[in-house]
């Protein structure tokens, strides 16, 4: 059907209005029938479709070429197939479909991304009989760019920064934007970054060592990169890499291919450029907090069209969000290796040995949190045992190990029992939480001390919130102590039952923290504990090759929580090495005691008392 004269029915009115939207509205508008063939075109959708050199309209038959033509034959790349589904469900059903988003390209040898927007309306008379579709069609690229930006940077939010980790926090920049904005993304990073340090503040004037934390590409990409990921990365001077750095302004490449005179000045990166079809590329700096810490380089070949100022800006936000992840794990790798030292710094760096027990010791701090132990000699031949758990990381929590390790070894030096020397640990750790400021939270601090004497064979031990020690009997099973769980130090009400254990000699405790169980929690389960048990029964060698081989057959190959497992067996002192004498409370008793003493000793052969006096 050749363009011709609506009758609305509608009079002049209307006359005037279908003459305005199909002879002066700007936007495409096309009039189908029940075929969803065009019957009528307006004129903006005749210039659309015109071939270069055809007659403007007025000089040429209004809607020539496009009557009787189905609309995804006048819009070959535009999804025909969708676009076919679309318009028939509107002809069945009648609901309108607004805002119908085809992708396809540009006409004519660039070829662009394109994106239509139509509005599709089912048109009827007055009886209700449908006579077809009503199509409105609209450039909608600008605005799916838009939408397609915001969508990035709001995934952006929820991927880029998910751990505090450096190069993990580089990958997630790369590849989240490929393909989605770069064909290629590559991230460097300073590598006083990687350490925790703080880079000087500003630009980066100096040509410090950059070291590559991640690339992205698109299949086929990978001989683009002129460095692996590790690889320590250098730009030589006055290239939009150096400036970029320097002024901490990102920069647009736009044509690569005829404009490389700065990269004549990098022949290995010119090379590879060149020969991978690189044609444009995004350099942003990644700075926060006033330093900078690394590079962002965005590149495109695959993609035809060249990075825009839109690309620019959205490359920019994207870096500066990661930047900011980036300091975050800066900052806390920075304080978890200062808190690291000082832990290492107060663990005991070689358990002296004992007369009372053998020991053995497996320490690996690889978590974040502040575990310890302490093996610390008491009178009579006595030894303590001691295990306690900070499952928090930072500064804090290695400085309150500090703190109670040394409460802990003034406490045991008074001679009190385990239940009281918990009991004026948790009065001393409220003191603590009580003395911190309101942002800072507590750490829950578990802990377990136990006191073995020789002479009897008897142990006593006390728990805070800690598991319980297991037992390796001289006939070989093992067994867990029956030991009440006071609550942990600092928390509730501060009292706490004792437990005493008769140990035979050659009996080994095996003292641990839950990183050794792989929990977080307080409370190990059956199955944990008879993983361990079954671990210490079948070890064999030495103590510490026990020690050691429940150490690899227990703790989880990647573990964020601190290892610590602590083995003691037992030896008895007999009555021909243990002597016990009771005085009255006088002085005139000191002579005769010296020389009891000096007697014994004499019989036990032991000649470094010295002479007695005269």
């Amino acid at each position: 059907m050749a363009w011709g004269r609506w009758d609305s029915g509608a009079g002049p009115l209307g006359e005037a209005v279908l003459t305005a939207l199909f002879t002066r509205a700007r936007t495409p508008m096309y009039l189908l029938d029940t075929e969803l063939r065009v019957t009528y075109a307006n004129t903006a959708a005749q210039d659309t479709h015109r071939p270069p050199g055809q007659a403007p309209p007025g000089q040429a038959p209004p809607g020539q070429g496009l009557a009787g033509r189905y609309l995804w034959d006048l819009l070959p790349d535009a999804e025909t197939d969708r676009l076919r589904d679309v318009l028939g469900q509107v002809l069945k059903t009648g609901t309108p479909q607004l805002g119908v988003l085809l992708q396809g390209r540009t006409a004519g040898p660039a070829r662009r991304p394109h994106i239509l927007s139509l509005d599709l309306h089912r048109l009827q008379d007055a009886e209700g009989r449908v006579l077809g579709v009503a199509a409105a069609a609209t450039d909608g690229t600008e605005e799916h760019r838009a939408r397609s930006r915001q969508a990035l940077l709001h995934q952006a939010a929820g991927t880029i920064g998910t751990t505090l980790d450096v190069l993990r926090t580089a990958q997630e920049l790369a590849d989240l934007t490929v393909p989605a904005l770069a064909d290629g993304v590559a991230v460097d990073v300073l590598d006083s970054v990687l350490r925790g340090q703080a880079p000087p503040s500003g630009p980066l004037l100096d040509n410090l060592p950059l070291r590559r934390a991640a690339y992205s590409a698109r299949p086929g990409g990978q001989d683009i990169a002129i460095h692996q990921v590790g690889e320590v990365s250098a730009f030589a001077s006055n290239t939009p890499y150096t400036a970029c750095l320097a002024d901490l302004q990102p920069r647009l490449v736009t044509d690569i291919q005829h404009d490389p005179a700065w990269l004549a000045r990098e022949p290995e990166r010119r090379r590879r450029f060149l020969a991978g079809g690189v044609h444009s590329l995004l350099l942003v700096p990644l700075a926060a907090r006033g330093v900078v810490l690394g590079l962002a380089v965005f590149l495109r070949w695959h993609t035809p069209e060249p990075f825009d100022r839109q690309d620019l800006a959205l490359a920019a936000d994207l870096a500066a969000r990661t930047a900011l992840c980036l300091d975050n794990a800066r900052l806390y790798n920075r304080e978890r290796s200062i808190a690291r030292l000082l832990q290492l710094d107060l663990r005991p760096p070689q358990v002296a040995a004992h007369i009372a027990v053998d020991t053995a010791h497996t320490y690996r701090p690889t978590g974040p949190g502040a575990d310890w132990f302490d093996v610390i000699p008491l009178s009579s031949a006595r030894v303590a045992l001691a295990v306690g758990d900070i499952p928090a990381p930072g500064l804090q929590s290695a400085a309150r190990v500090g703190e109670l390790r040394v409460a802990l070894s003034a406490l045991s030096a008074m001679d009190l029992p385990p239940d009281e020397v918990l009991e004026r640990l948790h009065a001393l750790t409220a003191r603590f939480r009580a003395e911190l400021p309101p942002q800072e939270p507590h750490r829950p601090v578990s802990c377990l001390y136990a006191v073995y004497d020789p002479v009897t064979g008897r142990c006593t031990a006390a728990s805070s919130g800690h598991p319980p020690p297991a037992i390796l009997w001289p006939d070989g099973t093992v067994s867990f102590a029956e030991i009440p769980a006071g609550p942990i130090l600092g928390r509730g009400n501060g009292q706490y039952e004792a437990a005493e254990l008769q140990l035979p000699e050659g009996t080994t405790l095996a003292l641990y923290n839950t990183g050794i169980l792989d929990t977080a929690g307080q409370d190990a389960t059956a199955a944990q504990q008879s993983r361990l048990g079954q671990a210490l029964a079948s070890g064999t060698g030495t103590l510490q090759d026990r020690c050691d081989a429940v150490h690899y057959a227990m703790a989880p190959h990647e573990t964020d929580h601190d290892v610590v497992l602590l083995l003691a067996r037992t030896r008895l002192l007999g009555p021909d090495r243990a002597a016990a004498w009771t005085w009255p409370n006088d002085a005139s008793t000191i002579a005769d005691a010296r020389s009891a003493v000096r007697h014994t000793l004499a019989a036990w052969a032991c000649t470094t008392w010295g002479t007695a006096p005269p």
